[in-house]
C-alpha cells in the first residue's frame, strides 16, 4: 500500500464529502444522544456521549464495510442511488418541530445511556451509511480506510460542534441546499457507476460527471418544487 495514495486529490475529496454528510444527517443523531445522556448526572454526560459517539462510530464501520461491498452487486447501485435522491430531497424539506425523538428514552446510567445512543444510531444510520459508501466509492482504493478517517474526523466536530454547525444552518439554508445536492451527486455517480448497467454505458468520466450533476439536479428541483407546493406553516 503506497501512503502517496492518500495524498490525491480523490482521496480528499472524499474525505470532505464523508465529514460534510456526516455533520448534514448526524443533526438527527446529535439530538438522540442529547436525549439520551439528559438523565445522566452532570459528571457522567461528558463520557455518556463520548462512550455512546465511539460504539455508534464503530458500529457504522462495520456496516458501511458490508455496503461497500454489497454495491458490487449489479443494479443495487441504482437502488442505492434513487433512495440517496430521496433522501436529498427529504433534506431539502423543511423540518417540522413535532414528537419524533419523543419515544428517546434517557437513562441514569452510564451503560443504559451508551447503549440507547447506539441502538438510536444503528435505527438512524441507514442514510449515513448509503452516502459515506457512495461517497467513497468515488476515491477508488483503500474505501473502507478512507470511511474510517472521514468518520474520525468528523466525530469531533459532531460531538463539540454539531450545535454550532445546526445554527448556521439556520442561518444559512444555502448550506443545506448544498447538502442536498452532494447526495444528488454521489447518487448519479453511484448509478453511472452500477456494474449492471456498465456494458450499456460509455466509460468516460465526462458522462461520469454529468451523470452526477443531473442527479444534483434532479434533488434541487424536486426539493424546490416540493417547498413551492407545500402550504406555508400556521402561525404560531
Amino acid at each position: 500500500m503506497d501512503f502517496m495514495e492518500f495524498l490525491t486529490p480523490a482521496f480528499w475529496v472524499a474525505v470532505g464529502q464523508i465529514i460534510l454528510i456526516d455533520i448534514l444527517l448526524g443533526g438527527d443523531n446529535a439530538v438522540v444522544i442529547a436525549l439520551a445522556c439528559r438523565g445522566l448526572p452532570p459528571k457522567q454526560r461528558k463520557m455518556g456521549i463520548i462512550y455512546g459517539t465511539a460504539g455508534a462510530i464503530i458500529l457504522r464501520v462495520i456496516l458501511i464495510a458490508f455496503a461497500l461491498a454489497l454495491l458490487a452487486i449489479p443494479y443495487l447501485k441504482v437502488v442505492g442511488g434513487l433512495l440517496l435522491i430521496w433522501i436529498g430531497v427529504k433534506l431539502l424539506m423543511p423540518q417540522d418541530d413535532g414528537d419524533e425523538h419523543g419515544s428517546i428514552q434517557s437513562s441514569d446510567k452510564l451503560w443504559g445511556a451508551v447503549k440507547t445512543v447506539i441502538i438510536a444510531d444503528l435505527v438512524m444510520s441507514v442514510d449515513n451509511v448509503l452516502a459515506i459508501a457512495g461517497a467513497a466509492e468515488s476515491a477508488g482504493q483503500h474505501q473502507l480506510p478512507l470511511v474510517i478517517f472521514g468518520l474520525l474526523v468528523s466525530i469531533p466536530i459532531i460531538v463539540a460542534g454539531s450545535q454550532i454547525v445546526l445554527k448556521l444552518m439556520d442561518r444559512f439554508p444555502i448550506i443545506i441546499t448544498l447538502g442536498g445536492m452532494l447526495l444528488g451527486w454521489i447518487a448519479g455517480q453511484m448509478m453511472y457507476t452500477d456494474p449492471g448497467l456498465k456494458p450499456y454505458l460509455p466509460d468516460a468520466k465526462t458522462w461520469e460527471y454529468a451523470s452526477a450533476a443531473a442527479g444534483a439536479l434532479l434533488v434541487l428541483a424536486i426539493g424546490k418544487g416540493l417547498q413551492l407546493r407545500k402550504p406555508p406553516a400556521e402561525a404560531a
